[in-house]
């Protein structure tokens, strides 16, 4: 099964990057006289910032490689590809806005690379659109994008638990607590989902193994908020009947 798994190097090397952001701008429409390394060379500072820990140049590089996949399924590949580069180049685990300013980086720079503006708002729809990963039925880019960046969750057990585990790391600020109640609620609304994959593709492969990983991952959080229920509500005994005496 080809789920695209993020390399266990967080930061890999940029060469096939760099060729692959100048492939994709060329076939895009960027005239020959626009140049785009300054662009990659910017786009990958981003991508390689020290907050991040899961939304590095790996998991890039791991998007780009499941559009591959699912690039007979788009109407406009450039264009998803361009999205992919973008949808989380401004990030920061505290903030909310990211896909929004993510998506005006990209209105900017397009632009400015020559690429026509149908496209560059095309690009820009469908960095918004990662907010929700919910495209439109018949949105077929949309589709491509969100599957490729959800397949993550599709990943064989170690390398799904590494994923996990850079989440947790980005969101080192979150008291445990705190994180495992989010965590759950974010699972749920996933396995809520009458289907997490909208490609042909996405459903046949990616469907099946990322519903038991989710299901997996939130029997673990459940137990471990069980667990520290337990423990609040026996330290709270405890004291109450230390308080009385008893």
């Amino acid at each position: 099964m080809d789920t695209g798994t993020q390399s266990s190097d967080t930061h890999p090397d940029t060469a096939d990057l760099r060729a692959r952001w100048q492939s994709t701008v060329t076939a895009a429409g960027a005239p020959a006289d626009r140049d785009p390394a300054p662009y990659a060379d910017r786009l990958l500072t981003a991508w390689a910032e020290p907050q991040r820990r899961y939304h590095t140049t790996a998991h890039l590089a791991d998007v780009l490689a499941r559009i591959d996949v699912l690039a007979p399924h788009a109407a406009d590949p450039a264009a998803v590809q361009l999205a992919a580069w973008f949808h989380d180049a401004v990030y920061r685990p505290d903030r909310s806005e990211n896909e929004e300013r993510s998506a005006a980086l990209a209105e900017r720079a397009l632009p400015e690379l020559g690429i026509d503006p149908a496209r560059t708002a095309e690009v820009a729809r469908l960095v918004r659109l990662t907010v929700t990963h919910d495209p439109a039925p018949g949105d077929t880019d949309g589709e491509a994008l969100c599957d490729a960046d959800l397949a993550v969750l599709a990943g064989e057990p170690d390398p799904y638990a590494a994923y996990v585990a850079a989440v947790r790391a980005e969101y080192g600020f979150v008291p445990d607590d705190a994180f495992r109640t989010g965590r759950a609620a974010v699972l749920r609304q996933l396995l809520d989902l009458p289907r997490l994959f909208r490609t042909p593709y996405g459903a046949a492969h990616w469907e099946a193994p990322a519903r038991a990983n989710l299901a997996a991952e939130l029997a673990d959080l459940t137990a471990d908020l069980t667990a520290d229920l337990t423990a609040d509500l026996t330290a709270d005994l405890t004291a109450d009947l230390t308080d009385r005496g008893i």
